[in-house]
């Protein structure tokens, strides 16, 4: 294209630029008719302007369309942001999900990093639905511990019990109806976070306050009880709530573990109990995971186990192993249902450790995680040294007085604490068998 014809293209563009930023919002089209041969660059333009003119008027048009540009911009990401925020607004809202993925093999991606550690470890900062669960849950707990009292007190027939219990039944039931006064507010729209926070400050106050007088009659009641007939509650799938051995595990060359079970959790029934010793938080683990089945793990080295207990009923469950070619064996209900080798042979367990239960550990007697946490009832939780033989294992799953108790663990109030909000309370174990 000739010089001539470009700059009188350029000029035009400009002109037509010119006049619509003059009059925004009209835009118009600007003709101007000069002799073919006339040099534009170079001459005086319609109206009067310069070159100089043009040149300046350009480069202010240019400066406008650069910030008119950076404002889109800016615009843009803001709406970017809120669309996040909107939607982790609506994901509050929808109930929990376990997590779909497994746990890698070989130990050192089975930690979970980051905000996840806090899924519910804050009951003040979960959205609203999951609080009301949450409440209904720990209610339910305390009408399970108010049922095992009222157990208790017709045996006992204490006149001040009996009155304890009527007054604790009854500031259930007006707890109960206050969340469900709270949860129709909710649906309809009638409550604002002023108000939710100051029902919320006051439903957990009382929930508070009636933990402590259920304890304090639990308390008298543990005074009459072996010390071995109890059993651990974990009502919430929370990073805060389990239990600790107050000794350590010795070196074992092979072990046998067993506990009475029940949950009905999904998706995963979360960790019964994890070892964890300096160095090696994975030292020996029982977890079921997301919809994973349930694994054991010693020093990172896994096994899946055939146990299926998530049916709302009590199970007895076993293991055995061996460092010798890493045998092993699972027993559910006195039953074997699988066994297998090569898992962490001649790998010693470990002494010098902290044994929880409830809670998987990712550092030495913390780090929890509340997507693996245990949710349900634990019982009778024993330790051997040694591999039981199949005929113990059966008279442990039948309540046979030739049971043995476990040697190195033996289950008992006096070893073990609680924190967090589990719970122990009195429990039989072949109650459920006859």
């Amino acid at each position: 294209m000739p010089a001539g014809a470009a700059c009188r293209l350029f000029l035009a563009a400009v002109l037509w630029l010119r006049a619509g930023a003059q009059s925004f919002g009209q835009t118009r089209f600007v003709c101007t008719s000069v002799p073919v041969d006339t040099d534009l660059c170079a001459s005086s333009l319609p109206g009067g302007g310069t070159a100089e003119e043009l040149q300046s008027a350009v480069l202010q048009l240019r400066e406008t369309v650069l910030q008119q540009k950076e404002t889109i911009m800016s615009h843009k990401e803001t709406i970017r942001e809120l669309t996040t925020k909107l939607g982790r607004c609506e994901s509050q809202s929808l109930p929990e999900t376990g997590p779909s993925e497994s746990k890698a093999a070989g130990g050192a991606s089975r930690k979970q990093t980051g905000s996840s550690k806090n899924t519910m470890g804050d009951l003040s900062r979960a959205p609203a639905a999951e609080t009301l669960s949450q409440l209904g849950q720990t209610l339910q707990s305390l009408k399970t511990r108010l049922e095992n009292l009222e157990q208790f007190s017709r045996i006992n027939s204490s006149g001040q019990t009996n009155h304890l219990k009527d007054i604790l039944q009854t500031k259930i039931d007006d707890l109960e109806k206050q969340v469900l006064s709270r949860v129709n507010s909710l649906e309809e729209g009638k409550l604002n976070p002023k108000n939710e926070s100051e029902e919320r400050s006051k439903i957990e106050s009382t929930l508070t306050s009636l933990h402590q007088r259920i304890s304090d009659l639990e308390k008298g009641q543990k005074d009459n009880r072996p010390t071995d007939k109890f059993q651990l509650t974990f009502p919430l799938r929370t990073n805060y709530m389990y239990a600790k051995v107050k000794r350590s595990l010795p070196e074992m060359y092979a072990f046998s573990v067993s506990m009475w079970i029940k949950s009905n959790a999904s998706p995963g029934v979360g960790t019964p109990f994890s070892y964890a010793v300096p160095g090696q938080a994975n030292e020996l683990v029982l977890i079921e995971w997301g919809n994973n089945p349930m694994e054991i793990l010693i020093n990172d080295k896994v096994a899946k186990l055939p146990f299926v207990i998530n049916d709302g009923k009590w199970h007895h469950i076993c293991i055995t192993w061996t460092t010798r070619d890493g045998v092993w064996e699972a027993y559910q209900d006195g039953t074997q249902g699988g066994h297998g080798e090569n898992l962490a042979p001649y790998h010693p367990i470990k002494p010098q450790g902290v044994l929880v239960l409830g809670q998987e550990q990712d550092t030495l007697g913390g780090g929890f995680d509340a997507t693996q946490a245990f949710v349900g009832e634990l019982a009778h939780f024993n330790i051997w040294d040694r591999k039981l033989s199949p005929g113990e294992i059966y008279h442990l799953a039948t309540c046979s007085t030739k049971a043995p108790a476990g040697n190195v663990l033996a289950w008992s109030e006096t070893t073990i604490d609680v924190y967090g909000g589990a719970t122990k309370w009195t429990f039989e174990a072949c109650r459920q068998l006859n």
